[in-house]
């Protein structure tokens, strides 16, 4: 079974720092890109950050460009992705997702339950 559970997130005054975890299992880590989502109330889900997995390309959403970064532990088919210099703007749940491919894309096959953050300002 394919599962996707996230963790890390949590309540953080603006310009602070969290870490999300993506603990994926139930299928080859190496063959699917990995993605993160952010969905704030009334607001639609929005892509935040990618990572393929073949050269591990990156991708980002302007809004979070400079700010975020995201990164694999292969040994522990974790994604990460570190978050800094947070802003109120940023308070969602957070979702990472399975990619259909090895690369980036619109598709996605798996999602995780989502964590919540939240930035006070």
């Amino acid at each position: 079974e394919v599962q996707l559970v996230e963790s890390g997130g949590g309540l953080v005054q603006a310009g602070g720092s969290l870490r999300l975890s993506c603990a994926a299992s139930g299928f080859t880590f190496d063959d699917h890109a990995i993605g993160w989502f952010r969905q704030a109330p009334g607001k639609e889900r929005e892509g935040v950050s990618c990572i393929s997995s073949a050269e591990r390309s990156t991708y980002y959403a302007d809004s979070v460009k400079g700010r975020f970064s995201i990164s694999t532990d292969n040994a522990k088919n974790t994604v990460y992705l570190q978050m800094n210099n947070l802003k109120p703007e940023d308070t969602a749940v957070y979702y990472c997702a399975q990619g259909s491919y090895y690369y980036c894309s619109q598709s996605h096959d798996t999602w995780g339950q989502g964590t919540q953050v939240t930035v006070s300002s």
